[in-house]
């Protein structure tokens, strides 16, 4: 059987080419494609943070729907806004080389953070390891695309503004003046692309399935286990890295208290062929060690 492989995407840039990617790879191995745009809730709501938007999966939940009712076929997302459990019927089929994890600081100018500072970003993660390190900062909320997040930041007199790198570099909007934030964890599958479609459907998991990328799966598949058994999603500020040196698979991971001023780590290392539960592994230590107890604050704070 030869089908038209229907991808279903965002219609912000960075969805686009994130779909125009996965588009590409398919047609060179054969498959006739097509995209198909379906704006989502996330998108369309800009004044409130994700945390405060009462679903998971804000940016994914309307293609979830749009595949289930069968309009498009596969769906292409950027996996740390993908919910840790798909919903009933949808599986992933594989997940893109990795880019850059890293996220950066674009600036406005050149600030002192020994003086008081202006921040701005929509993401609990990134606030509260901001004020971890800079306790006297004040963190501003700063919602939509890439290219509106970038704007805004030129409009108001804020010292910087916190992005992932991957996105900017994605759709050529990384700017001269940011600097790294090497000692910021990311969010559990920052940097990577996975594909979904419905269970059902052999054809196109069968065709995705040869974009898959098994190094980019592993360490995504450990980082968003950290989450789910943390039960993170977008209303706690938990960070994850994991990454492979040869035969050993290296990760970190972090839940901070919402004001920074609390932090609990955990870092192992295991060989790769052993990788089964290890993100389990990771939580449950962390949980024992004084998140479970971290974690009934923080939803006890956001009620």
């Amino acid at each position: 059987m030869s089908k038209i492989i229907r991808i279903g995407t965002r219609d912000s840039q960075l969805a686009l080419w994130q779909a125009h990617t996965v588009k590409t790879q398919l047609e060179a191995l054969g498959y006739k494609t097509e995209l198909i745009s379906v704006k989502s809730t996330g998108d369309l709501v800009l004044d409130k943070p994700l945390y405060e938007l009462g679903i998971t999966g804000v940016f994914t939940k309307t293609l979830d729907v749009a595949m289930l009712n069968g309009t498009v076929d596969i769906a292409v997302h950027s996996m740390k806004d993908v919910p840790t459990l798909l919903p009933k019927g949808i599986v992933q089929t594989a997940v893109l080389q990795r880019a850059s994890s890293q996220d950066i600081l674009v600036l406005n100018g050149k600030p002192n953070f020994e003086n008081p500072c202006t921040i701005a970003t929509g993401s609990l993660r990134r606030k509260a390891q901001w004020l971890h390190r800079y306790p006297k900062h004040k963190v501003v909320g700063l919602r939509g695309n890439v290219n509106t997040r970038l704007q805004k930041l030129k409009e108001n007199p804020w010292q910087g503004a916190i992005f992932a790198k991957a996105g900017l570099e994605r759709i050529q909007v990384l700017p001269e003046n940011y600097i790294p934030l090497d000692w910021m964890i990311p969010a559990p599958a920052q940097g990577a692309m996975v594909v979904v479609a419905l269970e059902t459907d052999s054809y196109c998991k069968e065709a995705t399935s040869q974009l898959n990328v098994t190094n980019s799966q592993v360490c995504t598949h450990i980082e968003r286990e950290f989450l789910r058994i943390l039960e993170g999603g977008c209303t706690a500020p938990i960070g994850a890295i994991a990454t492979i040196n040869e035969n050993e698979l290296q990760f970190k991971g972090v839940l901070f208290s919402l004001d920074g001023q609390i932090k609990l780590e955990v870092e192992k290392s295991i060989s790769l062929d052993q990788y089964d539960n290890f993100g389990r592994t990771c939580a449950l230590h962390l949980l024992s060690n004084g998140g479970k107890e971290l974690m009934a604050a923080i939803k006890k704070e956001m009620l």
